[in-house]
């Protein structure tokens, strides 16, 4: 059974996709060994039923055997009965014939592609079933590396990306869209030219007069702007759009432009005078252009009926508008698209029924509108008699319900793209499905890996492998290929995409991983071929927040919930923060425990260093737990483990109940959240599981602010940093969902270094009781240190050794003494680790009192325990939590002799004798109390 099982951890995958959920490999790997030793102690037919390949293997060639070996994997996979056939005939001769039915087109914008249906008939419902290749497998470590070093990968992920656009275009023919206006790049008129053009132009079209002028991307500095002296060659202008030039002094612009009297739109987006002085020079613009209606793509306080005409599309340079008003042109606007307009108030004039009488489609999304009450605008909307079909942010200005929308609006027939009655049947009250799909954004001079390293969270797909004795500590991503990766999505799909491992040999070292592809509707020629990209994932498992790492999703959502959230831990104050001086804490009223005969204390571990290196005569190692008085392993004690042990309620144990409160990530941050809100020593963090809405939120807030979006993501129980990601791209976040629980923590982007390198501190402590609490510290704790010198360059969060300071298991492991680090961190950054120390101790004692306040039922009289608790220190040199960890690796402690801060000499040898003296014996020997 080993040997089987055994081939599991050599096989290398190319690639498998898992439908939204990250371990379905890892679960048929281990259902399909159980149907290999089935398949093992079957009669030698099926070894004669396999024909011998060039290399002398035996290749599957039956579609009998086909199933036997594949049974499990075709029913996990969801491919109908139906098609098992064709599936063989085609993984056996390698057929990939999806080109004979399937074309590949770029969206109209050329950033993304899509699949559609050619093949000369309809594909009917499971009548078809394709393979999909891999183009790229990878571990993300080894991400960068790989796009640097294998020849063509690049260049092959950036086409697939459709980030090389700019990369392979003519760059004259690239332009730029400013409010509907376009502005070629590439070769450009003189600033002369240009004006001249315009001028001819109104004369071929009416009076001769220039009421639209474009003078845009024709590097415009102030002096040229002066001497072209606009108001006196065109008066009566109307919209002026100065877009892209060098424009820089507020005095000069403001006095030029606020000449033309009877100006209702200005823009003068991308110049430096909007980038260093827009609030000064909005003001003055405003306050001389009374009339004014757009500046800068956003209505004013003044916006009327030419701002409606304009976003409405009666208004623009070839018709653009009358100076006089009443010219009734609204009339004949059917559908209004005010989205981000900065619009406050929409209670105005133009603005009703009387001016827009066909009326039938809104947009609004994206304006506060909060000088409008919910009632009152609900009540103008009902006015509107054509009215069918609106846009507008939920929750946002007409409240935080879709239901309550169309209750109040009966006329909709549509809300956010989604059929009204669709709706109410379904009980959604946040709805949208217009969701404007998450394109890869880059600069020109971004270089094309770090475009692929951006873009590549819209493509990839996961698994990861195991063996018969653990799972593989890193998740594999993998990109389809060209066909698979332009499968877009939707809700209500027409294909379906499954991982398939094919063994033509029927063994797991001859595995090839593909992805298969079938229709789940018929489908028409010219039809887009779609699939669910979370497919098996509901809304109990956050399915529309999921969804942002493809789509924008409706940002004023997610950030109400972050609010929400603030305002809850603000709330939580189970007790007051530690402020006492830790030095003042313990009671030690838990007494010492003995045998009346002085015998001495029995001791089973699976612990090497406790076997090796408690040695006082006032112990004994045993080799059977239920003969002992104590129980000190690394394994879990749970009535399973008790009875199979026969482990009783009167052995002390080193485990305290519900103790998950405290070493299991997410409950830790639960924890300390119910205790005391958000103190400044946890950084924000979410369970991805429950809050990722609020993360979302979080994340948006500062990305609206301009704040560091840097984040690290940590498995929920996993420790030495095992599949932990540092990342700022909020779709990375999300996917990282798929490879299992996790929490989301914001990145401590200063931390305080030791010689440019990040650091962090390891303190043991010492649990006696939760109930008092009675803690004590250890004297021995350590720095870990990372290897490189610390950067927040978006290459360096690939290396370990810069990012993580665990190298005991991984990297360049080299030992810092902790007397010689304290003194040399002193010497740097010129501090008093005395009054470092302090603090630490003071956080470190909140966190077990949080322990004990939120989860009293922690407390149990035959418990004593140490863990490790975690610290990193910020520029403040202010403590930081990280974790707390149960049965902490203490090998450092045993091995290396140290100084205790204050005090003498600690041998590593005696490190266990000091600890179980303290928990067992009443001793202070090398411990303080908190």
């Amino acid at each position: 059974m080993l040997n089987t099982i055994g081939l599991i951890r050599n096989l290398n995958f190319r690639c498998s996709e898992c439908k939204g959920q990250g371990y379905l490999l890892l679960l048929l790997l281990l259902l399909l060994v159980i149907q290999l030793l089935e398949i093992e102690i079957e009669s030698e037919h099926n070894l004669t039923a396999m024909a011998e390949d060039g290399d002398g293997g035996k290749r599957i060639t039956r579609y009998s055997d086909f199933v036997k070996v594949h049974g499990l994997l075709l029913a996990a996979s969801g491919l109908p009965q139906s098609l098992h056939f064709q599936l063989f005939q085609k993984l056996t001769s390698e057929t990939f014939d999806g080109g004979a039915h399937f074309s590949i087109e770029p969206t109209s914008d050329g950033r993304q592609r899509r699949l559609l249906l050619t093949s000369s008939e309809s594909m009917a419902k499971e009548s078809h079933v394709f393979l999909i290749d891999h183009a790229w497998t990878f571990r993300l470590s080894d991400a960068y590396k790989q796009l640097q070093e294998v020849s063509g990968l690049a260049e092959r992920m950036a086409a697939l990306m459709c980030v090389d656009i700019d990369l392979n275009s003519n760059a004259e023919e690239t332009e730029e869209v400013v409010d509907g206006i376009s502005h070629q790049n590439g070769t450009k008129l003189s600033v002369f030219e240009a004006m001249e053009s315009e001028i001819h132009g109104a004369k071929e079209i009416g009076d001769g007069a220039v009421r639209w002028l474009e003078l845009d991307e024709l590097d415009i500095d102030d002096d040229t702007f002066l001497s072209l002296d606009l108001s006196s060659r065109f008066p009566g202008l109307l919209a002026l759009s100065l877009c892209g030039n060098k424009l820089e002094n507020v005095e000069i612009i403001a006095r030029e432009v606020t000449k033309f009297e009877q100006l209702r739109a200005l823009w003068l987006n991308n110049n430096p005078v909007v980038k260093n002085c827009d609030s000064q020079l909005e003001n003055r613009v405003l306050q001389g252009l009374p009339r004014l209606e757009i500046y800068n793509s956003r209505c004013t306080a003044k916006f009327g009926a030419w701002a409606l005409g304009f976003c409405g599309g009666v208004y623009g340079k070839d018709n653009p508008g009358s100076i006089l008003e009443g010219d009734h042109q609204l009339e004949s606007v059917s559908s209004l698209d005010l989205s981000d307009r900065c619009i406050h108030n929409l209670i105005i004039k133009a603005f009703s029924p009387v001016e827009l009488p066909s009326l039938s489609h809104l947009n609004i999304r994206g304006n506060p509108l909060e000088q409008n009450s919910v009632a009152v605008l609900l009540e103008v909307l009902k006015e509107f008699p054509c009215l069918q079909s609106l846009e507008v942010d939920i929750p946002g200005p007409l409240g935080e319900s879709a239901i309550d929308i169309l209750e109040s609006l009966p006329k909709l027939s549509e809300l956010n793209g989604v059929n009204a009655s669709k709706i109410l049947d379904t009980g959604k009250h946040v709805i949208d499905s217009v969701l404007q799909p998450r394109l890869p954004e880059w600069t020109a001079e971004e270089p094309v890996i770090d475009r692929i390293i951006s873009a590549m969270w819209l493509y990839l797909m996961t698994y990861r492998l195991a063996d018969e004795e653990k799972i593989d500590e890193t998740s594999v991503w993998y990109v389809m290929d060209e066909l698979g990766s332009a499968l877009r999505h939707n809700d209500e799909p027409k294909f379906r995409v499954a991982p398939f491992l094919f063994m033509p040999e029927g063994n797991l070292a001859s595995a090839i991983s593909f992805s298969i592809l079938w229709p789940t509707q018929n489908v028409q020629k010219g039809d887009e071929c779609t699939r669910d990209f979370l497919f098996g994932i509901g809304e109990e498992k956050q399915r529309s927040a999921r969804l942002s790492a493809w789509f924008h999703t409706p940002q004023n959502f997610f950030i109400k919930e972050y609010e929400k959230h603030c305002q809850k831990l603000q709330s939580k104050s189970l007790i007051s923060p530690s402020v006492q001086s830790s030095t003042t804490r313990s009671i030690h009223t838990t007494r010492s425990i003995h045998h009346a005969d002085g015998s001495p204390l029995r001791v089973y571990t699976d612990l090497p260093h406790v076997e090796e290196f408690l040695t006082r005569s006032e112990f004994v190692i045993i080799s059977e737990p239920k003969d002992a008085d104590i129980v000190w392993t690394s394994t879990q004690v749970d009535e399973d483990m008790k009875k199979a042990a026969g482990i009783t309620d009167q052995q002390y144990i080193n485990q305290f109940p519900f103790e998950a409160c405290l070493v299991m990530k997410h409950h830790l941050a639960e924890t300390v959240h119910k205790a005391y809100g958000s103190p400044e020593w946890l950084q924000p963090t979410y369970n991805l599981e429950t809050h990722l809405s609020q993360l979302i939120g979080d994340y948006y807030v500062r990305k609206r602010d301009g704040l560091d979006n840097l984040w690290i993501l940590k498995p929920w129980n996993m420790a030495r940093t095992i599949d932990t990601t540092v990342t700022d791209n909020l779709s990375s976040i999300i996917r990282h969902m798929e490879t299992g629980p996790k929490i989301c923590q914001k990145y401590i982007e200063h931390p305080a270094l030791f010689n440019g390198k990040k650091f962090d501190l390891r303190y043991i402590v010492l649990v006696w009781s939760i109930n008092p609490l009675e803690i004590f510290l250890s004297d021995v704790f350590w720095v870990r240190l990372a290897n490189n010198q610390y950067s927040l360059d978006k290459h360096s969060f690939f290396e370990y050794e810069t990012h993580f300071t665990v190298m005991n298991y991984r990297g360049r492991f080299s030992h810092k003494n902790t007397p010689e680090f304290v003194t040399e961190f002193e010497q740097e950054h010129q501090v008093k680790w005395s009054e470092i120390h302090l603090r630490v101790r003071t956080m470190i004692r909140s966190v077990f009192e949080a322990a004990a306040a939120v989860h009293p039922d922690m407390h149990s009289p035959k418990s004593r325990a140490i863990y490790g608790v975690d610290v990193m220190l910020d520029t403040s040199f202010q403590p930081k939590l990280l974790e707390v960890t149960y049965c902490p690796d203490c090998t450092r402690a045993c091995k290396y002799d140290t100084e205790a801060l204050v005090g003498g000499e600690i041998k590593g040898r005696d490190f266990f004798n000091d600890v179980f003296g303290c928990l067992f014996l009443n001793e202070t020997t090398h411990v303080s109390p908190l």
